[in-house]
């Protein structure tokens, strides 16, 4: 009785694997596909519109009807091979007609094919989105004014961290608090970014939100969740953060590994060297990975880390190993091992 079922479950197998190949051929013979071809300066161009939320086969559609692809099938079967097709950003797109559907993927995920696009990158600051909107053409009096008008979540008075990361694209004549009205909605349907919004019992959704940023702004996003650890240690014994991402937001300097003594001294709310406690709100938008961390640190006892090298930083509990550790730091920098 075994072996027959054996034999019976053998041939179901084969059946299937015999029907899934008729299938896929069938696909293949059914989505005619233009040969890629070398694309050129004087090669006919459309721009076409991805809606918010569309689908493989809605984006497929869409560039059948424009001339892009030879059909709606060829496009969609590439999709479906190729993980890259989850990427491709809502907003316009400058395409080249009669073009394989792997050379469409590839132009959709080309940001120098996006008209007026807007790319707001993990641990920006508002002021530096507001710099992007105004090389895109917002006039600074209307970004000021769209700024006050933003709905945002409950508890939230200012924008600062609430500009999700990701690439935008907007249709000609869109208005300022439209672009920005859209960051912030794309913070709160993502579903990771909006679970903060919920707070977590000891933090409210601001505070979590100044973690996350502080996390984005301090580590490699292979140590978010120790750094967000040591954030919270820190903050249970009333230690302050000295965390060097706060006095770089409020200076608004990138780049600089070195941290003056003047600095740590600068008057502000957001300098964590003289201001117990955290910041009253964040200091960049972060991603949705340093949000996890945030949410979930990683468990631990540290107090301290720091970077002694690229690609190298070291987390512990003793001051006296921190201090060895930043004797390495400085010999390393002096010998230009961050440049």
């Amino acid at each position: 009785m075994r072996s027959l079922k054996r034999i019976f479950a053998a041939g179901v197998i084969i059946f299937l694997f015999t029907l899934s190949l008729f299938l896929a051929r069938s696909v293949s013979s059914a989505a005619p596909d233009f040969d890629a071809v070398k694309v050129v300066a004087n090669m006919e161009e459309v721009v076409i519109d991805i809606p918010e939320g569309a689908s493989g086969s809605d984006i497929a559609s869409l560039l059948f009807e424009a001339g892009v692809v030879k059909s709606s099938q060829s496009y969609f079967r590439v999709a479906v091979a190729d993980t890259r097709s989850q990427k491709v950003a809502p907003g316009q797109h400058r395409l080249t007609k009669n073009i394989s559907a792997l050379q469409a993927l590839e132009q959709l995920l080309d940001p120098d094919r996006i008209p007026n696009l807007i790319k707001v990158n993990e641990g920006a600051w508002k002021s530096e989105i507001i710099q992007s909107l105004m090389s895109s053409g917002f006039s600074q009096g209307e970004i000021k004014s769209a700024l006050n008008k933003l709905k945002l979540p409950a508890g939230f008075t200012d924008s600062e961290g609430l500009l999700f990361p990701a690439q935008y694209s907007f249709e000609q004549g869109a208005s300022a608090q439209s672009a920005l009205q859209d960051m912030v909605d794309r913070f709160t349907s993502d579903k990771v970014a909006r679970t903060i919004l919920q707070g977590n019992g000891k933090y409210p959704a601001l505070q979590l939100l100044t973690i996350a940023s502080i996390v984005q702004a301090e580590g490699d996003t292979k140590d978010f969740d120790k750094v967000a650890r040591v954030i919270y240690n820190r903050l249970a014994i009333d230690m302050p953060l000295q965390m060097d991402s706060t006095v770089h937001f409020i200076k608004k300097v990138r780049g600089e590994i070195f941290l003056s003594t003047n600095s740590t001294l600068l008057n502000s709310p957001y300098n964590t060297y003289r201001r117990y406690g955290l910041p009253p709100g964040a200091i960049g938008s972060p991603g949705t990975s340093a949000i996890q961390a945030a949410l979930k640190p990683a468990p631990g006892d540290w107090l301290y880390f720091i970077t002694v090298a690229p690609g190298d930083t070291r987390f512990t509990s003793s001051i006296s190993e921190f201090n060895t550790w930043k004797q390495l730091y400085s010999k390393n920098r002096k010998a230009g091992a961050f440049n």
